[in-house]
């Protein structure tokens, strides 16, 4: 495998002074701004190689979700990230926001096998493996997801693929969304805004109209989902759904609310706080990655 990219980038990232790492910006504010002076450093990019056989590819951070998805369509496959316009596939996964599809898809760290990332040393480090049933030793991929690069920079990730879907259609109706989760098999995504549901239905064509025939007369073709609140995004549990007020579109079966009014979110219970801080001094004892960002959005 030819790293010479990955090196170069690794010297980029270097061993001193304080460096953030750039995706599309497309969630910039998640987790706070990072400090003013720190230096950007941008990840390579371009696809390395696909098997669709073994339903895997390998792809550098810096590529954009958008144009991996256009390079697996060609051979009929797909992968489980939000596709978000201009992200790329490193900030996607550093931000570690799952979209529409968790429902049926599952949470986006479950999409990455192995990752290449730069230390906070400036050292290139490989962590999984390009299987499925890897089950050996630490999992650093999942602890990378999420992590708004304070532990570690992507540099290049082996993603797990899935069949591009046949048909895909998105239909809106007034029916119980719980009730409508509970009858049709594994939707793709279900929203609701206390008024309003909005279904998605993927898969094979004559399946996809069974389980629209089964939401009845009640609902319509739409042309996508509805506008999502941008004031504030919050985790709650699926069951608890029912109980929202105000403006929200709640993804229903997943439990996250995405709000119109902005809201601090719950602070974290102080032994969360402290299972952090000694994460980020083990990973990153001077600080020197993506300071000014937090994954808790308190110091860590």
């Amino acid at each position: 495998m030819d790293l010479s990219a990955l090196e170069v980038f690794a010297a980029e990232v270097g061993a001193d002074g304080p460096v953030v790492p750039v995706g599309g910006r497309t969630q910039w504010d998640a987790g706070g701004l990072p400090e003013p002076g720190a230096r950007e450093v941008r990840a390579p990019a371009g696809l390395v190689s696909h098997d669709p056989a073994e339903m895997i590819v390998r792809v550098r951070a810096g590529t954009t979700v958008a144009a991996l998805d256009a390079a697996l369509a060609e051979r009929g496959q797909t992968v489980a990230l939000p596709a978000w316009p201009g992200a790329t596939v490193g900030g996607v996964l550093s931000v570690g926001r799952s979209g529409l599809r968790r429902l049926a898809w599952g949470p986006v760290r479950d999409t990455v096998l192995e990752a290449r990332y730069v230390s906070a040393e400036g050292r290139l480090v490989k962590a999984g493996a390009p299987v499925v049933k890897n089950v050996t030793g630490f999992d650093l991929c999942r602890l990378l997801v999420g992590s708004l690069g304070t532990l570690g920079v992507l540099a290049e990730v082996v993603l797990r693929c899935r069949p591009l879907p046949a048909a895909s259609r998105w239909l809106r109706g007034t029916a119980d969304p719980f009730g409508v989760l509970r009858r049709l098999h594994r939707p793709s995504a279900i929203l609701w805004d206390g008024a309003t549901t909005w279904v998605l239905l993927e898969g094979d064509g004559a399946d996809v109209d069974a389980e629209e025939r089964a939401l009845g007369p009640d609902f319509v073709e739409t042309d996508g989902p509805p506008a999502l609140p941008s004031g504030s995004r919050q985790s709650v549990r699926p069951s608890a759904l029912r109980g929202l007020t105000g403006a929200f579109v709640a993804e229903v079966g997943v439990g996250v609310v995405h709000r119109a009014d902005p809201s601090l979110p719950p602070a974290p219970d102080p032994s969360t706080v402290e299972l952090h801080r000694r994460i980020k001094l083990l990973f990153d004892p001077r600080g020197r990655l993506n300071p000014g960002r937090s994954v808790l959005g308190v110091a860590a």
